[in-house]
């Protein structure tokens, strides 16, 4: 039986497409094909390129610039907008798979879903600790939501996880729910209703055999959905 096929988008920077290797090695390791997705923003080659994936994995980046909380700080750059437009299209394209938002890819899905992102955390959020590793953030924990996909796959255990980021989900959007919080309350996790859709703000790709079970979960989803489609 066939892999199933991951697409995995990019970061856009001076006009290269990059990735870390290290989401390549996580879906391998998980029992899928990962596809790096081009940039590309509309037309017969991206509805092409669509019917190639099983499901989608949104991965790290700079600044979501939709539905903003606040100014962005100096330290945190937005998004290339060939990059956002790109997201954007494939995204939508995917309309009916799977998806897996990974840092920005979480607030992406919920920007796209109408909900709200603290520009910068320490700015917005009363009492929120330092998230950034880049400001001298640390691993935490964070507690999951007892009835959640994700907590299930960590057999409700809380989990300890890394922390890069200095944007956060402020208000959730139409169909998702946050199950996860980090210890001062900032949303960490979120699924959508339908369970098509999850997102994470930690980096599992980093997180050696912990993070596992994320990508193993997400790639059976996107075997089953082939299944489904192939008859």
């Amino acid at each position: 039986m066939a892999l199933p096929h991951i697409g995995i988008t990019t970061s856009f920077t001076n006009g290269k497409q990059m990735v870390d290797h290290a989401y390549v090695q996580a879906v391998v390791a998980a029992g899928g094909l990962p596809l790096i997705v081009p940039m590309l923003e509309s037309g017969s080659a991206l509805a092409d390129f669509v019917e190639l994936l099983d499901g989608l994995i949104i991965t790290g980046g700079p600044a979501i610039t939709q539905n903003m909380i606040g100014a962005l700080p100096d330290d945190l750059p937005p998004t290339d907008p060939v990059r956002t437009q790109a997201d954007e299209a494939i995204y939508a394209a995917m309309r009916d798979r799977p998806v897996f938002g990974i840092c920005y890819g979480m607030q992406f899905i919920n920007a796209q879903s109408g909900g709200i992102i603290y520009s910068d955390i320490q700015a917005h959020k009363p009492r929120a600790i330092i998230h950034s590793a880049s400001r001298g953030g640390h691993d935490h924990e964070v507690q999951l939501e007892r009835d959640s996909r994700i907590a299930k796959l960590f057999h409700g255990e809380n989990l300890l996880v890394n922390s890069y980021h200095i944007q956060a989900v402020a208000e959730v959007g139409k169909g998702m729910r946050a199950v996860g919080f980090g210890p001062d309350g900032v949303i960490e996790a979120i699924e959508s209703e339908d369970g098509r859709l999850m997102g994470v703000q930690f980096h599992p790709e980093r997180m050696d055999e912990q993070g596992k079970p994320l990508f193993q979960d997400f790639v059976e989803q996107c075997r089953v959905w082939r299944e489904r489609r192939s008859g």
